[in-house]
């Protein structure tokens, strides 16, 4: 489903600023794989994430989505099979315009759009019996705008709108970094459901040990910019965090004392 092929990237090439954000990365995505990426500041997680997505051009390697190379494509062209939520909740939406509105946008995306986009009744149907699964009540309040609900609230519908062409590739980019442990719980819950249940081929970046461990089907981890740990199966269901830590020491030849982000209690 999704093949990355020995990609390189490097920030401010030829500069005192140059940064070699990835090294010769390569990573294949089978049909239905859920993988969860960790790493500390700088390992270069989203940095290979917006790649995948074509945020910006890769100075080396190949991409590959289903079959075809999209390497020299733009943002614009590989959205078309690419679903995405970002770590604000204030992206991913038209702040001013209803639930409904929204739905309807996420459902056209990469059609010809003409004059007439209005929701129809049997989309508020469908709209409606979605929303349900999510839990929040939002299927009462199709017609309130975005704005005006919560992180958790636009977060959830951001993951609902991304999926509902069921996309290629689905790309999580630490989207629950924002909320609080509550609500960041209840968003994942979420995300398990609709991956689940629509099959869906997808990676998580997260700082978060705890959820990269008890979500997924497969964790990798990354540091300087290369894969170091590619853990899936029996393996991963049965994986600890001091086994996680262990491993990294053992690869990467140092321990995660320094990684705050790693560690922090929110982690344990």
């Amino acid at each position: 489903m999704l093949i990355i092929n020995d990609i390189c990237k490097t920030f401010n090439p030829g500069t005192i600023n140059e940064k070699k954000a990835i090294s010769g990365l390569s990573l294949h995505l089978k049909p239905g794989d859920f993988v969860t990426v960790i790493g500390g500041n700088g390992a270069g997680k989203s940095t290979m994430l917006n790649a995948v997505a074509g945020v910006w051009p890769v100075d080396s390697g190949r991409i590959i989505i289903d079959g075809a190379d999209v390497t020299g494509q733009s943002e614009h062209k590989r959205a078309a099979h690419i679903g995405r939520v970002f770590q604000d909740p204030m992206m991913g939406t038209a702040p001013n315009m209803q639930i409904e509105e929204n739905l309807a946008l996420a459902l056209r995306r990469g059609q010809k759009r003409g004059l007439r986009w209005g929701v129809t009744n049997s989309e508020r149907r469908e709209y409606r019996e979605r929303l349900s699964r999510l839990g929040l009540g939002l299927e009462d309040r199709m017609t309130v705008k975005v704005g005006l609900l919560s992180g958790g609230q636009r977060q959830a519908l951001t993951l609902l709108m991304a999926s509902l062409r069921k996309p290629k590739l689905l790309l999580l980019d630490e989207h629950t970094a924002a909320l609080d442990p509550a609500t960041a719980e209840k968003v994942l819950q979420i995300s398990d459901e609709i991956i689940h249940e629509n099959n869906l081929t997808a990676m998580m970046i997260t700082h978060n040990m705890k959820d990269a461990i008890e979500h997924g089907t497969r964790l990798i981890m990354m540091d300087q910019g290369r894969i170091i740990l590619d853990i899936e199966g029996e393996e991963k269901r049965n994986l600890t965090r001091e086994e996680l830590m262990n491993k990294f020491a053992q690869v990467a030849g140092r321990t995660m004392e320094s990684d705050k982000m790693l560690l922090s209690k929110n982690c344990a």
